[in-house]
């Protein structure tokens, strides 16, 4: 829902300010049926896609539970409006169904960070990265969340000139319009809230080396420091042990898989460094409070 607002509002506002409908859009499900978000809110189409054969511009949007992959009917109507010359983008999750529809090949795209390793997995004819937006001629993607509005903005800047979409910023409390290459998430520094370089470089390796973790010793030859400075540096600022913080970072990502993707439980445990379901499923446990194969019946 955030997304979807993020992405409609920058636009009234630019209506509003230009003193007309420079601006226009149609809200459109699969059926012409109301559309529940994930916070359980209800969203009215103004459109049935089977009633739309033209338009100029499509955005799909989604969020959460979207590995089952779109509808049959959903792939050929989006590759009928390609064919017709419309402009095609994915917000948040939407680029899986473009992809699915083979409508991303050999482009660049992006979004949300969580969704990413799946979808590199799935789709590796696209080049997937993490940035806030992504344009071209043809297709355009956003990671959804304020990157919507990011990505908008840019559009109004183009069309209407950077004075008005600072205007629209400023009505949104949006402090500035991201440039499209920005990073999705806060970096190291900010998330560790430490600026100590063994530390940020230590877990930087980490979350670069997810299937196959590599051993304390590995890491400290990699950023020219002694096993036992790296643990005294984790337990300075972190309060745990580097094998602690990496088994976390670990989870975390098996969190997102199992919350977001159809994988199997083994398969998610592998790929998180894990040498066996049990080990991952006693740790993630602990972690969690819940069993992995609980969080994943929560979903159905």
């Amino acid at each position: 829902m955030m997304a979807f607002v993020a992405a409609t509002e920058p636009l009234r506002i630019a209506n509003r300010l230009l003193g007309g409908a420079a601006y226009a859009w149609t809200v459109i499900s699969e059926d012409g049926a109301a559309v529940t978000a994930s916070n359980g809110m209800r969203v009215l189409p103004d459109a049935d896609m089977r009633t739309i054969t033209h338009l100029p511009w499509l955005a799909v949007c989604s969020g959460f539970r979207f590995e089952a992959g779109p509808s049959t009917a959903l792939r050929r109507w989006l590759v009928a409006l390609d064919r017709a010359g419309a402009v095609l983008g994915g917000i948040d999750t939407g680029c899986f169904s473009l992809a699915a529809a083979g409508l991303l090949d050999g482009r660049v795209v992006t979004l949300h960070w969580e969704s990413l390793p799946v979808f590199r997995e799935r789709f590796a004819q696209v080049t997937a990265v993490e940035s806030l937006y992504e344009l071209d001629a043809r297709r355009f993607s956003c990671a959804g969340g304020m990157a919507a509005t990011d990505m908008m903005l840019a559009d109004i800047a183009t069309r209407h000139g950077g004075p008005l979409a600072t205007r629209v910023a400023e009505q949104l409390i949006h402090d500035r319009a991201r440039v499209m290459a920005g990073g999705q998430r806060r970096s190291l520094v900010e998330r560790l809230g430490s600026h100590d370089p063994v530390l940020v470089r230590a877990v930087a390796l980490m979350e670069s080396h997810i299937e196959a973790p590599l051993s304390l010793t590995a890491i400290a030859q990699q950023i020219g420091r002694s096993p036992r400075r790296v643990q005294a540096v984790f337990a300075h600022h972190l309060g745990c042990s580097p094998g602690a913080w990496y088994r976390k970072i670990r989870l975390e990502q098996a969190h997102a898989l199992i919350s977001a993707s159809e994988r199997s439980i083994t398969d998610i445990a592998m790929a998180c460094g894990f040498v066996s379901v049990a080990v991952f499923s006693r740790a993630f446990k602990r972690q969690f409070a819940i069993a992995p194969s609980a969080l994943r019946g929560a979903r159905k």
